[in-house]
């Protein structure tokens, strides 16, 4: 591990924040959220009185971005009062550590803070460094052979009170002149120093002796052919299991690098990752083992048996889904209710593999009993987390796809079903970033080859399709027929109509495995009831393609598959408004911009938000009872009216 220490602080509390970015930048320390740091400081409080205060890393805050804020201040002389007391239950310590504050407004302190205080030293830093957890998670431990009598080793106890009084017992007895760290087995390694930077170097001097000696242990990686590409119908099929063992939908992302190939191809799979995670915490992320295969049913079984084994009274079980599967061809697929969490399970999996495999090579790896795993999965304070975590939003869990997503009402539907809570992926021929839960792919829809592609990409990313908005549309100019343009005309059904009909036959399988039923909607246009003279082509485009959503809602309403349609009309925010062109078409009636753009009944500006609010609606529960609808977005005009 390289020491990248660069900067000079002369204030303890931002040289902390430096050091604890430092750690929380290297995910082989720190993998989110995880890892916490503190300094001792003295300040003066409101009666001008010197007191001694811990700042420790707050709840909610990560390693890699921290700032000041991040930090709860406490004082010190009442944290060491409290490491007195016999027995402190977790929900009673965290609320001391509150009544310890200085500042009401400050973040909850981490629940290892006791540790921190029990450890006399200004400054301390905590990660779960790969290399250490490995050294610990083996069927003989190899810690005191590497470190020596540089670190102070503690058994595993669980986070909290108990291990706070363990460390400072066991460091008060065996800690001497050498002693730089402690090691918490199964957990990760502390180090600590007259400053940040000082216990900083000595994190990376300890990491990298354990990186060295792995090193010359590390197993030769089994070559491995590269994962087939998945049939897409499968993958949706499989998120359909699986959220329905969740009892709601989840994104579910396949991955299929290298060392997923390698690790997934392990004749002894089901036997090394069925021994449990790397470290504890870890279970909140992907429960206590992958599901190794394909059935899912079955591994809801066993955390059924596993939860009444050693379920307290008054537990709630958990949903019993996989948050990780391991299957020879699909390589590792990671569910969550949002990308985000699906994201993170793999980052810790793709950790634990590599641990477990620098584990075998060294005699075996070895997790904590599962009864251990039980008590953290179960553990009070993270069920009080879920509790105040609130009703995630409706459409949390679940894939859109919407075509012509780079601007106008394709972009305000995208943001919408997002705002709401889905995982969008969007086509456009113009390139859009892509971000945790949006897959942004340049496309064009005319082209079928390539609109199966992306589709296939879009369920190797999420997992399925729940909702899918075609709004890509082209509007040639104003011509009359007499004078049409063959290829204009060719060109305006091929993506206004044609292009739908390809989408609707390649979503189609998996829109019937959308665990809440699929959701289709068609933006088409007020020329379909009410046409203008000069727009031949596009009215009769978007006439068809209303026509083709009218007969997917007769043919797919026993898929449980609704298919409606919208009707915008002078959405002026779009592309094809020009300043210049609203200014000519305002000038043509003789009225001014302003008053062109609300041109109906309500007066009403019409937005491309709008259409995209009106768009998110028809797929939410409030049009459950809806198909084959069309639902005008114009204002009122009276000629549709």
């Amino acid at each position: 591990m390289e020491n990248r220490w660069a900067e000079t602080h002369t204030d303890p509390l931002d040289a902390c924040v430096y050091g604890s970015r430092l750690l929380g930048r290297e995910p082989d320390l720190v993998l989110h959220g995880g890892g916490n740091t503190s300094v001792k400081t003295a300040v003066e409080d409101v009666t001008g009185r010197a007191v001694e205060v811990l700042h420790v890393k707050g709840s909610g805050w990560d390693l890699a971005s921290i700032e000041r804020a991040g930090f709860a201040p406490l004082r010190l002389d009442r944290l060491r009062e409290l490491l007195t007391v016999p027995d402190l239950p977790d929900h009673r310590m965290m609320n001391e550590l509150r009544c310890a504050l200085l500042d009401a407004g400050a973040p909850d302190p981490s629940v290892e803070t006791l540790l921190h205080a029990a450890l006399p030293h200004p400054a301390v830093l905590h990660s779960h460094a790969d290399a250490v957890i490995t050294l610990t998670n083996l069927n003989r431990p190899r810690v005191e052979e590497v470190f020596g009598d540089r670190v102070v080793v503690v058994p595993y106890v669980m986070p909290g009170f108990a291990l706070a009084r363990r460390c400072a017992e066991l460091f008060a007895r065996h800690a001497g002149e050498r002693t730089v760290g402690v090691v918490l087995m199964n957990h990760g390694l502390f180090t600590f120093g007259e400053d940040t930077e000082q216990a900083y170097a000595r994190h990376v001097e300890l990491v990298d002796a354990a990186e060295t000696f792995l090193a010359r242990h590390r197993p030769a990686r089994r070559p491995a052919p590269p994962l087939p590409r998945a049939d897409h119908r499968e993958l949706a099929a499989l998120r359909r299991e699986i959220s329905s063992a969740a009892g709601h939908p989840v994104i579910v992302s396949r991955h299929t690098d290298p060392a997923t190939a390698a690790f997934v191809a392990r004749p002894d799979l089901a036997d090394v990752a069925g021994r449990g995670p790397a470290t504890p915490d870890h279970v909140i992320r992907t429960k206590r083992v992958p599901l190794v295969g394909r059935d899912v049913a079955g591994y809801a079984a066993d955390y059924r048996r596993y939860f009444e084994e050693h379920a307290r009274p008054g537990l709630t079980m958990l949903d019993p889904a996989p948050r990780v599967v391991l299957d020879p061809e699909l390589g590792m697929l990671t569910a969550g209710r949002r990308a985000k969490d699906a994201d993170i399970a793999r980052d810790i999996y793709a950790h634990t593999a590599d641990i477990i495999e620098r584990a075998e090579a060294l005699g075996g790896y070895r997790a904590l009993p599962a009864g251990d795993l039980f008590d953290m999965e179960y553990w009070e304070l993270e069920q009080a987390k879920l509790r105040l975590a609130g009703a995630p939003a409706e459409f949390t869990g679940e894939v859109a796809l919407v075509t012509g997503a780079a601007s106008g009402i394709g972009r305000a539907c995208a943001e919408a079903l997002r705002a709401r809570g889905a995982a969008v992926v969007g086509l456009d021929l113009t390139p859009t970033t892509s971000s945790t839960d949006y897959l942004g792919l340049r496309v064009d829809v005319t082209d079928a080859a390539a609109v199966e592609e992306a589709v296939a990409r879009g369920v190797e990313r999420f997992g399925g399709l729940d909702v899918l908005v075609a709004s890509a549309g082209v509007f040639p100019g104003n011509t009359p027929i007499a004078e049409l343009d063959a290829a204009a005309w060719q060109r305006t059904m091929a993506v206004n109509a044609d292009s739908v009909a390809t989408l609707l036959r390649v979503a189609h399988p998996l829109l019937k495995c959308a665990p809440r039923g699929g959701r289709v909607v068609v933006v088409a246009s007020k020329n379909v009831p009410a046409p203008g003279p000069g727009a031949a082509a596009y009215s009769a485009s978007k006439a068809a393609v209303t026509q083709l959503a009218r007969v997917a809602a007769l043919e797919w309403a026993g898929d449980g598959i609704r298919v409606n349609s919208v009707h915008p009309d002078a959405v002026f925010d779009t592309g094809l408004w020009t300043a210049e062109v609203l200014a000519q078409r305002a000038a043509h009636y003789g009225v001014s911009v302003d008053a062109y753009k609300r041109r109906n009944l309500l007066g009403a500006e019409v937005t491309s938000a709008a259409v995209g609010r009106l768009v998110a609606e028809m797929c939410s529960e409030t049009f459950a009872c809806t198909t084959g609808a069309q639902v005008p977005v114009d204002g009122g005009n009276e000629r549709v009216v």
